[in-house]
């Protein structure tokens, strides 16, 4: 890469086609260099055809050795003839079985892809490693003709069961009506059956009683020869030898009448009984037809009902259906049967590569806008102002949302992850060669199993495999971790190349060794004012040599800088008379790190000191968050002088009292200083040396102190010039007057300033 002409770098995220276009080809093979020829394996994580030649000028088969073949590539091994130091730069690529997802957009706090959709963290877990599905997309035209044929087979399954229950019932009327008729029937036939009958038995009857009369009557007036019986009823009528009178035929009507009445009567009670019991068969046929009719009638009104139920529930699941839904596998698969041409779910990165691809972002942000603007909930307005923050992120930056998902895994060059030869022929290799290993096999065993058309369990665990392989690949720390081969350690991913202390910003990028600088541990320096630093005289003589060797040329000390370094390395009296001229034209910078606000570098004024430490201010430790517990500082020079008048009037520590974040002071005592000062002015009621003294003036009060005549609490008389009475109310002007007082607060009004 040419450095030259950069102004700015800036990270985004990287499309597929731009991962493509660094790459110099794709890696197919987990080997890294053949143990024999220890030579990289061809499509391995170390080939020369797309890394370039490890030996400067030559090919890898040796066909071209030679600088004037500069670009050529070798049509036999494919190896571009060039030099070995591009293997520090050329990339190549893995091309993935399946999407992954990319852990810094899925697993960090805060998950960007989560706010994005508005998906926890815990559900977007779950889909990412085949826990469970997530809706992608539903058709809604497919929808609408789902419901209106949901609706027809309703009506179609009701009028039929309708249709089979009024068959049934119409069924039963007809057997109920054939059955009354039937009875109905027998009823006439029992009715015409007892006039016949009735005919049938009292004929017997009356013959006899004709008889018995006509004989009686042709012995009317003479003795009867024989006692005469009436054999129906087995009554005598009279006895034998008995004279025939009127009063016996009168006996024989009234018997024959009584048999005829007597019979008359049980003919018709029997009837009776048989047509009752007839129309006790014919109500209970009625009955119970009219039971099975509203047992019918219940059973299609219950079927209906349920119809009705089943019919609203497939409604609601279908309208219910929408994107985001996340469903188990067993409820995925009762969705899938019913309603597969509606709907498409999936799992895995899959699931929410189709639905970042599909993400209308100048839509969402509308939306998310409205939101903002009209919802009165506190907590949904928070909510859509941080997803809003990632939508216009977007936006603005060009980056397209499913590029957080990897189709394309680039392969960072292998002089970056070097294998390296130990004595004895054992090799040791970087942590990411492993790291690829394990993403290459995963994948290439996918491809194998896509090819076999394995099925769906299989294909679901090979993929949550590669996802976790490419997570540990990115992040080992996060999730899964990838342990060394032997388990007793964890391998160092990217993301462990870049974070931390010894990472690349930090330790490579940031903390490069600069020009005019210096570092040294710092120690407290209570006497300096706040805008000052003590520096130690062989530190400074250091920083600020050219400028000392300019001043010695220019003051006729040396005649030239040969001289004049020759003066410094003797350590002669001019060159410490040079250097104190020197520091007082420009301030130093004194950066603590981590810089992680504006305060953590500030300018002051340099005062040379004996020793190796910088000395600093008890009071600007605060805005770099240090302390003199072996802290250390970096001290740096500014050269020009624009940066000089920028120091002296932006970064001087007495112009940063305040901090940048909320315009609280950062300037302020505490701890030791505040108790200082509070026992330095506490009065105290034992006795002390020197209580009761009179003295004229403060310098005379200092004075003593100095001479070890009193202490801090001994209690004294001061004559003073003060603008307030005993009773500390102002006076109109100013009176000289004595006072009673401590030497703690004469020390301690000496070195306030005179304002307050």
């Amino acid at each position: 890469m040419e450095t030259k002409g950069l102004t700015a770098l800036r990270i985004s995220l990287a499309s597929p086609q731009t991962i493509m276009s660094w790459s110099y080809g794709e890696v197919l093979k987990p080997e890294t260099i053949n143990y024999r020829r220890l030579r990289p394996e061809k499509d391995g994580l170390f080939c020369e055809a797309i890394f370039g030649p490890t030996r400067d000028w030559q090919c890898y088969c040796g066909k071209y050795k030679n600088p004037r073949y500069k670009g050529i590539t070798c049509e036999k091994c494919g190896v571009e003839v060039t030099r070995s130091a591009v293997r520090r730069e050329r990339m190549g690529h893995i091309a993935l079985a399946s999407p992954v997802a990319h852990i810094w957009y899925t697993r960090r706090i805060p998950s960007q892809m989560g706010m994005l959709l508005d998906i926890s963290r815990r559900n977007l877990d779950r889909v990412l490693y085949f826990a469970q599905y997530i809706v992608t997309y539903v058709d809604e035209e497919a929808r609408k003709k789902a419901l209106q044929r949901l609706e027809d087979e309703i009506t179609v399954s009701e009028r039929e069961q309708a249709s089979e229950i009024n068959a049934r019932i119409a069924e039963i009327k007809t057997r109920r009506d054939q059955r009354i008729a039937e009875i109905k029937q027998k009823q006439a036939q029992l009715e015409q059956g007892y006039d016949e009958g009735i005919a049938e038995q009292l004929d017997p009857i009356i013959k006899e009683g004709q008889k018995l009369e006509k004989q009686l009557q042709d012995q009317m007036g003479e003795a009867a020869k024989k006692t005469v019986v009436f054999e129906q009823t087995g009554e005598k009528i009279i006895d034998a030898g008995d004279k025939v009178a009127g009063k016996h035929i009168t006996l024989i009507q009234k018997t024959v009448q009584k048999k005829l009445e007597s019979l008359e009567n049980e003919l018709k009670d029997k009837r009776q009984a048989e047509i009752e019991e007839l129309k006790t068969q014919a109500a209970a046929t009625k009955a119970e037809a009219d039971q099975e009719m509203e047992s019918l009638r219940n059973e299609l009104e219950s079927q209906t009902s349920a119809s009705s139920n089943q019919s609203s529930r497939l409604r609601d699941e279908l309208l219910e259906l929408r994107p985001f839904t996340f469903v188990s596998e067993i409820r995925y698969r009762e969705l899938k049967q019913r309603w597969g041409q509606v709907f498409r779910a999936d799992m895995g990165a899959e699931a929410f590569y189709d639905i970042l691809e599909r993400l209308d972002l100048d839509k969402l942000s509308v939306e998310l806008w409205n939101e903002v603007r009209t919802t009165k909930s506190k907590q949904k307005r928070k909510k859509a102002t941080t997803r809003l923050k990632v939508v216009e992120a977007f936006r603005r930056s060009g980056n397209r949302p499913e590029w957080m998902i990897l189709t394309v895994l680039p392969v960072i060059p292998p002089d970056l992850r070097p294998m390296v030869q130990l004595d004895g022929g054992r090799f040791a290799t970087s942590d990411l060669n492993d790291l690829y290993r394990r993403v290459i096999n995963r994948n290439n065993r996918l491809k194998r199993l896509l090819e076999l058309g394995a099925p769906d369990v299989i294909i679901r665990n090979e993929k949550r495999m590669l996802q976790e392989a490419v997570d540990s690949l990115i992040d080992n720390s996060q999730r899964g971790k990838a342990l060394s081969r032997r388990g007793r350690r964890e391998l160092k991913s990217l993301s462990d190349m870049l974070k931390g202390k010894k990472g690349r910003f930090r330790r490579n990028l940031l903390g490069k060794r600069v020009d005019y600088s210096g570092r040294s541990v710092i120690v407290v320096g209570p006497q300096l004012k706040l805008n000052q630093c003590g520096l130690p005289k062989g530190m400074a003589l250091e920083l600020y040599r050219p400028f000392v060797i300019a001043r010695l040329v220019q003051n006729g000390y040396a005649a030239n800088v040969k001289g004049a370094r020759r003066l410094i390395e003797r350590n002669r009296p001019e060159v410490w008379e040079a250097l104190e001229g020197v520091i007082g034209d420009r301030p130093v910078l004194l950066n603590r790190a981590p810089t992680l606000h504006r305060l953590g570098i500030q300018a002051f004024e340099p005062i040379l000191i004996e020793g190796s430490a910088i000395q600093l201010h008890p009071l600007v430790t605060t805005a770099f968050n240090a302390d003199f517990d072996g802290d250390q500082m970096a001290v740096h020079v500014p050269l020009s002088q624009k940066a000089v008048q920028e120091a002296r009037d932006l970064m001087l520590a007495s112009r940063n009292l305040l901090k940048p974040a909320d315009g609280e002071p950062i300037i302020s005592p505490s701890k030791d200083m505040v108790l200082g000062v509070y026992y330095l002015t506490m009065p105290q009621k034992a006795a002390h040396r020197g209580d009761g003294r009179i003295f004229a003036d403060m310098d005379e009060v200092e004075l003593a102190y100095a001479l070890d005549q009193v202490d801090v609490h001994t209690e004294i008389k001061l004559r003073v010039t003060t603008w307030y009475d005993d009773k500390n109310v102002r006076l109109a002007e100013a009176e000289t007057r004595m006072v009673e007082t401590t030497v703690g607060r004469v020390l301690f009004n000496r070195v306030l300033p005179e304002q307050v």
